[in-house]
């Protein structure tokens, strides 16, 4: 019997709506009744991740907690959360609710780290509460994988990007692509889109090395999880 995925959504909805469409296309299913049972709590007012962690706004956390034992009362067995920097209070989340909620950092960075051949450095693109907490680069350091950020005035143009695309417009995908291609001109073996909305416009045929899309990787791994029962 399949388990139940939770979508602990919201931050943005958009990124909500991908998630469950990538679950959707990476499971094998033939008919309605082959696909995973989803519950979705998209929740649009909780606080902004990046201000918290900056220390320019409210905490997400009290918010996160409810929705998380929303899904966990409406039947959910565990949760993905397709919001990076959301992950900076994973373990506060975890120690609130019963079911297991996904690591989406240390899966992406587990799957990094068995890529054929091995990759020495990566380039990440995120949100600057992402980058300042340091989610990321404490995954990849264990592992021994150099990771390379945009310079200062890059990452204003990517938290640019990000919020153009919350706000509806994908227009920002030349750009974005500029800055991840400036990342592998300085030794950038591979790509994370770090942010998920970042996955919204940053895919494999743009680039001439592997990118490691978070948002998909969530996705696969709540399909595999959603078959273990």
């Amino acid at each position: 019997m399949q388990q139940t995925v939770g979508i602990l959504g919201g931050m943005g909805p958009e990124a909500t709506v991908e998630l469950f469409r990538r679950i959707l296309s990476f499971t094998p299913a033939k008919h309605d009744q082959d696909h995973i049972h989803v519950i979705i709590d998209s929740n649009p007012k909780i606080p902004d991740r990046t201000r918290a962690i900056l220390g320019l706004g409210e905490s997400p956390l009290p918010m996160m907690i409810e929705t998380a034992q929303n899904l966990e009362r409406s039947g959910a067995d565990f949760i993905a959360i397709p919001c990076n920097t959301s992950h900076y209070w994973l373990s506060e989340l975890r120690g609130a609710v019963s079911i297991p909620i996904i690591d989406m950092i240390a899966e992406t960075a587990a799957r990094v780290a068995s890529h054929i051949p091995s990759l020495n450095k990566v380039g990440l693109l995120a949100t600057s509460g992402t980058l300042s907490s340091g989610l990321y680069q404490r995954a990849f350091a264990e592992l021994g994988i150099a990771l390379l950020t945009p310079s200062d005035e890059q990452e204003v143009e990517v938290m640019d990007g990000i919020e153009r695309i919350k706000a509806g417009g994908h227009d920002v995908q030349g750009s974005l692509i500029d800055v991840s291609e400036q990342l592998v001109g300085r030794g950038a073996e591979g790509i994370i889109p770090g942010c998920t909305e970042l996955s919204l416009v940053i895919s494999q045929e743009l680039l001439p090395v592997p990118v490691f899309d978070p948002l998909s990787i969530l996705a696969q791994r709540a399909v595999a999880l959603a078959g273990d029962r």
